[in-house]
């Protein structure tokens, strides 16, 4: 019963008190009435001036890793809180050590951490825990919730926290050897650190023409006017640079069936890809037909080599889905308007169709050094002017 139901009941008694002259009938009332009005104001302000902090020293890691997380509540205020319920929900895939802590939700992939805490005026209290990252992708924890209570239990007050925060558990790493690459030159053969090429993009001057030129060089206007063939010339520029171009359609009809194991696995693919690549000195990027959770667009990190590209590089492979934005050969055919020329592309897909085939064939025209890894059952055709490196994958490998 809801103490302001006993405010009826109370007037009663109080009036027969004062109607039949019982002292001890107006203060049982009289002390009653006092006792839910205080338990009111009590409730109030229990929550006030309460802080909580979830202090998680690593969001992100690899499956396998652990990071320690400190939850720390205090009571900044004079009235004491003799019971206060805290309530975080937390992802099963970046859980605590201790199974044992989490609690079911209405969400099959949460589970709730409850803490009971009973703190006095301006105490300060912790409680430490290890969490670890076991399947890839981005969680949200949070946001939290408190409860507490009046002294007689009258009453209770419960509030929201805006102190959501993601954890990301980045794509498991393979054996660069998985890949099937050449030890060497995993990504061909480099005569020198960094190789220079002729960029159509950015004419310097005119010449004449040699008989090794590209007839497509040939500048008219000059040619024109001089009376003698003339060419472009055009700007040196270099090219160290790595697309990873990932498919995430893993069947013949994405948008009715999916494959999420071999997703899964193009994903390690394309992160060790990534990881590998950037040590070897590449300015590495990908693109993807894949929407990143919470979001309908294909995703896109240009090629760069800060210190924090690579970093950025796992994270988004690891918020990758298996909902795709559209078909993947227009994506790869539009993101080559953008890349310099003599970059290295790497094409990783689940499936190769007659479409994906006919658009490597049209990539060659960019000068692009172009791998393809194919991990569907089927060997790849040949496709002249593009390696191919077949890695069939089954249900076993990805244990």
């Amino acid at each position: 019963m809801h103490p302001r139901s006993w405010l009826p009941f109370l007037i009663v008694i109080l009036s027969l008190g004062v109607l039949l002259q019982l002292t001890w009938l107006i203060y049982l009332a009289i002390v009653i009435l006092a006792l839910i009005g205080f338990s009111q104001w009590w409730v109030r302000q229990s929550l006030k001036q309460v802080r909580f902090q979830r202090r998680i020293r690593y969001r992100r890691g690899f499956p396998g890793q652990t990071s320690p997380v400190t939850l720390e509540i205090e009571n900044n205020k004079r009235l004491p809180l003799p019971w206060l319920k805290l309530t975080d929900p937390w992802p099963y895939a970046v859980s605590p050590l201790d199974g044992e802590i989490l609690t079911p939700s209405h969400q099959s992939d949460y589970g709730l951490m409850a803490h009971y805490f009973s703190l006095r005026s301006h105490q300060h209290s912790q409680r430490n825990l290890e969490i670890e990252f076991k399947k890839r992708g981005v969680y949200p924890v949070g946001p939290s919730y408190i409860e507490s209570t009046d002294l007689f239990g009258l009453y209770e007050q419960s509030a929201e926290l805006n102190n959501s925060e993601l954890l990301t558990v980045f794509p498991e790493l393979l054996e660069a050897k998985q890949l099937g690459l050449p030890a060497h030159h995993p990504f061909g053969i480099r005569s020198s650190r960094r190789r220079i090429f002729d960029d159509p993009s950015r004419t310097m001057g005119v010449r004449e023409y040699h008989p090794e030129d590209d007839i497509r060089r040939i500048h008219w206007p000059a040619t024109a006017h001089t009376g003698t063939l003339q060419v472009r010339e055009y700007e040196p520029a270099t090219a160290q640079v790595m697309m990873i171009c990932m498919n995430v359609a893993t069947t013949d009809s994405p948008w009715l069936t999916d494959y999420p194991a071999l997703l899964e696995q193009v994903i390690r693919v394309c992160a060790t890809l990534a990881y590998d690549s950037f040590q070897h000195g590449y300015a590495v990027g990908v693109i993807s037909n894949s929407c990143l959770a919470h979001s309908d667009q294909p995703f896109r990190v240009p090629p760069g080599r800060s210190p924090g590209q690579l970093a950025t590089l796992l994270q988004t492979l690891a918020g990758a889905t298996s909902y795709f934005s559209g078909p993947f050969e227009p994506l790869l055919l539009k993101s080559m308007s953008s890349l310099p020329i003599g970059a290295t592309l790497a094409v990783v897909t689940g499936i190769v169709p007659e479409s994906l085939v006919e658009t490597l064939l049209r990539l060659r025209k960019h000068q692009a050094h172009t791998t393809l890894i194919s991990l569907a059952k089927e060997a790849p055709p040949f496709i002249p002017g593009i390696r191919c490196i077949h890695l069939p994958f089954t249900e076993v490998e990805s244990v």
